[in-house]
């Protein structure tokens, strides 16, 4: 497990959003409402899909699966014009991002990101910053299929002594 460090410019994405919890995790819904409107975002940027996560600060320092974050299904653009009904805007703040490729069907994901957060930032020279992690779901993307790839996004920062 050995990501690229990448220093992101920020991203304007225009999506639908949901709160949920890991503790009763169930992104369909949202991805349900989302896919079918898609179409009707304007200025979107390449047709990449973006799985994002707006967690409440100190969200990875006290771990609790029952604790409530925002859950977006979205595409970037390049302004926030003519947003569609049910809609919203988020800005993704630049920074500095870990960024892992993920290849499976989905069902080992769980298992994955326990080794980021267990095993790859407790011995990196990296913490967990406070900015929305995502996933990008591009060309490679296939819901299901074993043979599927996309990119996961942690925002990072330098550990301070």
């Amino acid at each position: 497990m050995k990501p690229k460090i990448i220093a992101l410019e920020e991203k304007k994405i225009v999506g639908c959003k949901q709160s949920m919890n890991y503790a009763a995790y169930n992104p369909v819904p949202l991805w349900q409402s989302f896919m079918p409107i898609k179409k009707e975002i304007v200025n979107t940027i390449g047709s990449d899909l973006f799985s994002v996560q707006q967690f409440p600060e100190g969200f990875w320092t006290a771990f609790n699966p029952e604790t409530i974050f925002e859950k977006w299904a979205a595409a970037e653009v390049s302004a926030f014009e003519n947003i569609p009904p049910n809609m919203h805007t988020l800005m993704i703040p630049g920074g500095w991002y870990a960024v892992f490729e993920y290849k499976g069907d989905g069902s080992d994901a769980p298992a994955f990101f326990e080794a980021i957060f267990s095993e790859w930032i407790p011995n990196s020279a990296y913490v967990v910053d406070d900015r929305p992690h995502f996933e990008i779901l591009g060309s490679k993307y296939k819901k299901g299929d074993p043979n599927s790839e996309e990119e996961v996004w942690i925002p990072v920062r330098l550990k301070t002594l």
